[in-house]
């Protein structure tokens, strides 16, 4: 064979980098290929405590690992022979259409993670056509996320006050800014117990030790981020002259009961989702109630340790509501870290799914572009699965498509 010297057009293929673009692209965020990954970048460009609050769960942590297993134990059965030269992921959630089944779970404090925080999230649900979940302890009012982001589908998450008349504040709040659905949250009796935060120092009010505060000042771009823009702020309590001890006490209220729920029926007329569902028996009570849709949750593993792992309980709920597209709908969360997670969760019977974690992994990792990242990553694991499997679209995802291994 007569041999020659190489021609860079030959060579360029090739190699795996290129010449620096401007202006200058994230490289290392290029590089992440999943979730997991963006995670790993995550705890490497936030505080130490800021990631031990989006990361951790309640005392040892055990739900949101019993979460993972359960997700990792699960065993597709792909159908072959079908046209799958394209596939839909357009979800009807509670009378609209979703371009994905994923909805964005509230998160409390999320300017701690980014500083564009709640804003930044929204815009990037409104782009995609998803729905966006601002929650009570947010660092963004009702209405800012209103006028800055008016066009994305949103809902307000709620903890019942024991002052019911400053609940209703808060509802009439989230109406006058166009938000279509009201979350009302039902797994906080009391905070739960989270051992990471209490070491960091992360409690209300702060208790910050040198330590903790060490390991921020080893983050500049954060702290600039932090310190060059508004305080951090519950914004819901912005008006409030109270210490933060003191409304944190009375945001949580234990009496909530079923009648409750009917109260706020009576008062919200936009869509009624109820969140933190954890048995069979409430919810069949919420569905006979008329609510819109449960959330079939354990806070993220961040409330009761050792509580029920939400996709076990996910087909005897749905079993008992009654079947898709009629009535209740049922959605779900925890630990869900990929589209085959969500793809399985929407086969055992979900109407769709809660990300929480996954996104905020994503803006702690590198902001707006990081929360896009898991959008397309998600998108592109669930239709590159879809094809996989056999199916063509949202609906024909059937448990026959899913075993939960032992």
């Amino acid at each position: 064979m007569k041999r020659q010297f190489p021609r860079w057009k030959n060579i360029k293929p090739l190699l795996g980098w290129s010449l620096p673009k401007f202006p200058l692209q994230d490289r290392k965020l290029k590089k992440t290929v999943n979730l997991a990954e963006l995670r790993v970048l995550a705890s490497k460009r936030v505080p130490k405590a800021v990631f031990d609050y989006v990361d951790g769960g309640a005392n040892d942590e055990i739900s949101y690992k019993r979460s993972a297993e359960v997700f990792s134990n699960v065993q597709f059965n792909a159908r072959v022979l079908r046209d799958v030269s394209k596939v839909d992921l357009t979800t009807r959630i509670v009378g609209q259409d979703s371009a994905l089944p994923i909805i964005f779970a509230p998160t409390g404090y999320t300017r701690m993670m980014h500083y564009e925080g709640e804003p930044m999230v929204a815009k990037v649900c409104e782009e995609n056509n998803l729905i966006y979940s601002l929650s009570t302890m947010g660092t963004t009012s009702s209405q800012e996320i209103a006028d800055q982001v008016p066009g994305v589908r949103r809902w307000f998450q709620l903890y019942l006050w024991r002052d019911r008349n400053q609940s209703l504040q808060f509802i009439y709040g989230a109406k006058d800014a166009g938000f279509e659905g009201l979350i009302l949250t039902v797994d906080t009796a009391v905070g739960g117990i989270k051992w990471r935060d209490i070491r960091n120092g992360l409690t209300v009010p702060p208790k910050i030790g040198l330590k903790t505060f060490f390991d921020m000042a080893l983050k500049p771009r954060w702290w600039a981020n932090l310190l060059t823009t508004a305080p951090l702020e519950f914004a819901t309590f912005r008006n409030f002259n109270k210490p933060l001890s003191e409304i944190a006490a009375t945001v949580f209220d234990p009496a909530v009961t079923f009648a409750d729920v009917k109260w706020l029926r009576s008062v919200w007329q936009g869509k009624l989702i109820i969140k933190g569902i954890q048995s069979v028996e409430d919810a069949k009570q919420l569905a006979k109630i008329g609510v819109d849709a449960i959330i079939i949750s354990n806070h993220g593993g961040r409330q009761l340790d050792k509580s029920v792992v939400p996709l076990e309980i996910l087909p005897e709920i749905r079993k008992a509501v009654g079947k898709k597209g009629k009535g209740t709908q049922i959605f779900i969360d925890g630990a869900v870290m990929s589209g085959a997670d969500v793809l399985a969760a929407i086969a055992l019977g979900a109407d769709a799914v809660l990300i929480g974690r996954a996104y905020l992994y994503g803006a702690m990792a590198a902001g707006r572009a990081g929360v896009q990242k898991v959008v397309d990553t998600l998108r592109f694991e669930m239709e590159t699965a879809m094809k996989l499997m056999g199916a063509r679209n949202i609906a024909e995802l059937t448990p026959e498509f899913v075993t939960l291994r032992k």
